[in-house]
């Protein structure tokens, strides 16, 4: 560079990463690769796959009040000067209410109340931190041993609190394993121990010693997350894991809320929103199945409206590849059978797709005011996806029509094709960037018991 560094007077040198966006950019325009989304010419066969809005209105479909949304968020920091591998993790989830005709009245206000839409919204936040990697919970004991022991301590510390709900992360654990209103005894759990790996054990609330080898097991071993922790590495895919289940914990234990203290009132006009798709990824996918069946066994009411909102991925690139062509029009809904996953996933076995992590069915729309929307819906009963291509029929999904109506009702701007339950939930969870992260360090090490500033390599107190 032209100038000189203050160390030695030398010419100051570019940053080792300072041009690699630009660099790799341009490595990628002259690699040969194929993108789907890039590749959308004959638009005719997606036709007969369209679904104008009007045609699936049915006479005694409902008209939602209120929305529940839940979105989560997560950090990975080094807490340790001098020792980079030393991480502690925080995650959170967060639920919002939105008064869905509040929020509309102000729409028609010359002058916004700030009070009025403050009272249009309510939230609750529940959140965990715990050593991911390089920081154990006492000596002798593996990275594996670790996480499982702080995930079932968190699991019986954490409570959802909202109003009546007042439960552990466990109770709803084993609400999930059950029938709404029922919770399951036990829970079946593979011993995490390679000599041993005895299937299908049940563990009860408290746990139980393993048959096979007296391994002590806990039944949030079920989620098995302790497959992904490696003794190397920052360990934030595990704790996306743990969020995930998180998540889906807190829309069990706020459902069942609803549903037990008025089934024909508030369940019955609230949707509930899960930011992502309805999904379940990595080692605790086994939970997909529990979900689907935990969610239809309350469909003998009005209800469940529960969908879930992609923000980013390769559907959502691929819907609004669709738009730019027209191919959607507002109030189009695309249906999304084998041949359309098998253009936009590039697979030679769409049928497959989604039915060992979906337990909701993916759909394209386009709202009346032009935004593109990609939303998972829980089918009434059966598999939204399975080796014979699931259900793609919309008739399937009698909550639809009342899921498209809200997306309708609830369009933000907050970000591109945003929806203000999501957008809410998000704020609600995310954590502040810079200070933020300054102040989750502090924590951290005092939960660790580093002593603030110290490089010298000292083992912690």
């Amino acid at each position: 560079m032209s100038y000189e560094s203050a160390a030695g007077g030398r010419p100051e040198t570019a940053s080792r990463l300072g041009h690699t966006n630009a660099i790799v950019r341009a490595l990628a325009d002259e690699a040969r690769f194929y993108v789907p989304a890039e590749h959308v010419r004959d638009i005719a066969w997606l036709q007969p796959k369209i679904r104008h809005r009007s045609e699936l209105v049915r006479p005694d479909d409902p008209r939602l009040t209120g929305v529940i949304g839940v979105d989560g968020s997560l950090m990975v920091v080094p807490v340790r000067d001098g020792l980079p591998s030393v991480r502690y993790g925080y995650a959170q989830a967060a639920a919002i209410w939105l008064d869905i005709e509040a929020m509309q009245a102000q729409r028609q206000e010359r002058f916004v109340d700030p009070v009025a839409l403050h009272e249009a919204v309510k939230s609750s936040l529940i959140s965990m931190d715990m050593p991911v990697a390089g920081a154990y919970l006492r000596e002798g004991m593996s990275i594996q041993e670790s996480w499982r022991e702080c995930v079932d301590q968190l699991f019986r510390e954490k409570k959802v609190e909202v109003n009546r709900l007042d439960q552990s992360l466990l109770q709803l654990l084993m609400l999930l394993h059950g029938r709404p209103g029922e919770p399951a005894i036990t829970i079946p759990v593979d011993c995490p121990r390679q000599e041993c790996r005895r299937a299908d054990v049940a563990v009860p609330q408290a746990g139980r010693i393993c048959p096979g080898c007296g391994h002590l097991l806990w039944p949030t071993d079920c989620l098995r997350i302790y497959e992904e922790v490696m003794e190397d590495g920052e360990n934030s895919g595990a704790l996306g894991r743990l969020m995930q289940v998180v998540e889906l914990l807190v829309l069990v234990g706020l459902s069942t809320l609803l549903w037990q203290q008025s089934r024909t009132e508030l369940f019955a006009s609230t949707l509930f929103i899960v930011d992502g798709p309805m999904a379940v990824y990595g080692p605790p996918a086994k939970l997909r199945a529990r979900a689907l069946t935990y969610f239809q066994h309350m469909t003998s009411t009005a209800g469940p409206f529960i969908c879930g909102v992609e923000k980013s991925g390769t559907a959502v690139d691929y819907a609004r590849t669709l738009v730019r062509h027209e191919v959607l029009k507002p109030g189009d809904l695309l249906v999304v059978d084998a041949d359309v996953l098998a253009k936009m996933t590039n697979a030679g076995n769409p049928l497959a797709y989604g039915s060992e992590t979906y337990w909701g069915r993916k759909f394209f729309y386009r709202s009346l005011d032009g935004r593109v929307v990609v939303i998972t819906v829980l089918p009434a009963s059966g598999a939204p996806y399975d080796d014979r291509g699931g259900q793609p029929d919309p008739a399937a999904y009698p909550s639809l029509t009342a899921v498209l109506d809200v997306v309708d009702r609830t369009g933000s701007s907050m970000y591109r094709d945003g929806l203000i339950p999501v957008a809410l939930a998000h704020s609600k969870a995310a954590y502040p960037i810079g200070v933020g992260t300054d102040v989750l360090r502090l924590v951290a090490k005092q939960k660790l018991g580093l002593r603030d500033g110290s490089d010298d390599g000292s083992a912690p107190r």
